[in-house]
């Protein structure tokens, strides 16, 4: 079980969360700002502006998907909310705090699990553990991982090299890594584009019943409409690049907790599918 001497602090210090600008502090319910954010490489015929003008609000507590063509940023513009790439104008701030680099208030889920290979399921999710809860015991930390590898059914494969794990186990530990910290918010790189259909849906289910707990502020990138929809509170559409920035933004209104049969049933789902293929056609 996740340690209460720790969930009794981290909900402390989510609850006193606010935000400062000219000295004033204000209370906030927006967790993540995107404020004329830009992105330029250079390149030998002049600079190439990947992002231009580009203002996004994520509120806590939200999660938000964004499609967009191939090229178009997304990833760069991720790679910049995690501090893994800098920027080359505007800002990003995360409640109020601007973002200079990585940190753990942020973690990432990657497209390939990124895993330790010679170290265990339980290694690699510790190695964020330790060092984002040095103050706790360490008995306490390994709770904590433990309780985020059996949440994604992991359960028996706490002391598997991550090399012996299959690549659909790997993204499960990815996931269990990633939650495992805590982090204020969430970023998902198109976290199941090289799993199979069923491992895929199965990976989307568990990733959403443990948000549905956790509720930590989600921005995922993905190219699937289907799983745009399903997981997302609203889908953020981008337009194609150079200078690319938010085209269109769509509000997902089915209830929470939601599941894949009722999603399907609704006519609402196809209205909402209708409206992001025409977008991408466009």
């Amino acid at each position: 079980m996740w340690p209460k001497e720790l969930e009794k602090m981290n909900t402390v210090q989510q609850s006193n969360e606010v935000y400062s600008e000219n000295g004033i502090v204000y209370p906030s319910n927006i967790m993540l700002d995107l404020s004329k954010l830009k992105k330029v490489y250079p390149t030998p015929k002049g600079d190439y502006v990947v992002l231009e003008d580009l203002n996004l609000q994520i509120l806590k507590e939200e999660f938000v998907t964004i499609i967009g063509h191939s090229g178009c940023g997304k990833t760069t513009m991720l790679s910049m909310i995690a501090g893994l790439n800098p920027i080359s104008g505007g800002n990003i701030s995360v409640l109020g705090n601007p973002v200079k680099g990585p940190g753990p208030d942020r973690g990432v889920i990657f497209q390939s699990p990124s895993l330790m290979p010679w170290m265990t399921a339980l290694q690699n999710v510790l190695l964020g553990v330790n060092q984002v809860f040095p103050q706790a015991t360490k008995g306490q930390r390994q709770d904590i991982a433990k309780y985020y590898l059996h949440k994604v059914g992991l359960e028996n494969a706490f002391h598997k090299k991550a090399s012996e794990l299959s690549q659909g186990m790997q993204q499960r530990v990815g996931i269990a890594r990633a939650f495992a910290i805590k982090p204020k918010v969430l970023l998902l790189d198109e976290p199941f584009g090289m799993l199979d259909s069923l491992t895929r849906g199965e990976l989307q289910d568990i990733l959403i019943e443990i948000w549905n707990k956790e509720k930590i502020t989600a921005v995922m990138i993905t190219h699937d409409v289907d799983e745009a929809i399903f997981l997302a509170d609203r889908v953020i559409m981008m337009t194609s690049g150079p200078k690319a920035k938010i085209g269109d933004i769509l509000s997902i209104d089915f209830e929470r907790p939601r599941t894949r049969k009722s999603v399907l049933e609704s006519d609402d789902y196809y209205t909402y599918r209708k409206h992001l293929i025409d977008f991408l056609e466009h």
